[in-house]
């Protein structure tokens, strides 16, 4: 079995492809039309966001779910982020000495966390 991608619903598409592309660094794979609804695939590798925008959809979400999203520096990232008018909204923490992360939210309210993974070696 392999994961193949992490559905969000939006309020609007554009919006939601320029944060994914330009703040996390995801591609777009595919955009299409289904009826009422407007869908985009994106990523880098074998998983992908899917993101659909449905007329009149207004999408709510939990506090409990997020995605996580390598970053090679959490210091740089949160320096870009606030550059492009992001706000941190929850950490950065440090847990342990391999890993550092911090939380944002992407344009619909959803949780979006960016990791740094210190080599362990």
């Amino acid at each position: 079995m392999a994961f193949l991608w992490t559905t969000i619903m939006v309020k609007d598409l554009d919006q939601s492809i320029d944060f994914y592309t330009n703040v996390v660094g995801l591609s777009v794979n595919r955009r299409f039309k289904n009826g009422p609804m407007e869908l985009a695939f994106l990523g880098n590798g074998e998983t992908e966001v899917e993101l659909i925008c449905n007329e009149g959809c207004i999408p709510e979400y939990t506090d409990y779910v997020s995605m996580g999203f390598t970053t090679k520096s959490v210091e740089e990232k949160i320096v870009e982020l606030k550059n492009q008018g992001i706000e941190v909204v929850d950490g950065p923490y440090a847990p342990n000495p391999h890993v550092a992360y911090f939380f944002v939210l992407d344009p619909n309210g959803f949780k979006i966390q960016f990791v740094e993974q210190k080599n362990t070696k």
